[in-house]
């Protein structure tokens, strides 16, 4: 199982000052929250054509795992990227997580494949420890 790194307060405050912060909150409480950007060269290489958008760092409040929350992240994710013109909804994981592959494609997303991360020196330590990537898309063309 990979675990994430700490991150450092200053990169989720930028994230959140830029619109790429995202919560899923119930009973006063957040059960949920994801960030996105608008490019990952690093992971998604030639495919990356300013053309989606990426979810990254997917985590549930233990207190509410079990709810889906990916189905609400999916079609929040949808209707999002149509707005902002763009024809893809990304994700990755990271390891040979099967659970997780079949958690992603039960809520909408195709499977690309495992792929190995050859240049990591910018991304996240947790991708460093891990090159082993799995990729997943839903087109929002077709």
């Amino acid at each position: 199982m990979v675990v994430w790194p700490y991150f450092e307060k200053s990169i989720v405050e930028k994230e959140i000052n830029e619109a790429r912060q995202w919560k899923i909150s119930m009973d006063n409480a957040i059960a949920c929250n994801w960030a996105i950007t608008f490019q990952d060269k690093e992971i998604w290489g030639d495919k990356d054509q300013n053309d989606s958008i990426y979810i990254h760092r997917i985590c549930t409040n233990p207190n509410f795992r079990g709810n889906r929350y990916i189905e609400k992240i999916v079609e929040w994710a949808k209707i999002y990227s149509k707005q902002l013109g763009k024809k893809f909804v990304r994700l990755d994981t990271l390891g040979e997580n099967t659970k997780l592959i079949e958690h992603y494609t039960s809520a909408g997303f195709t499977f690309i494949g495992m792929f190995k991360l050859t240049d990591t020196a910018n991304l996240p330590k947790h991708y460093q420890d891990e090159p082993n990537c799995c990729l997943f898309e839903i087109n929002l063309i077709t």
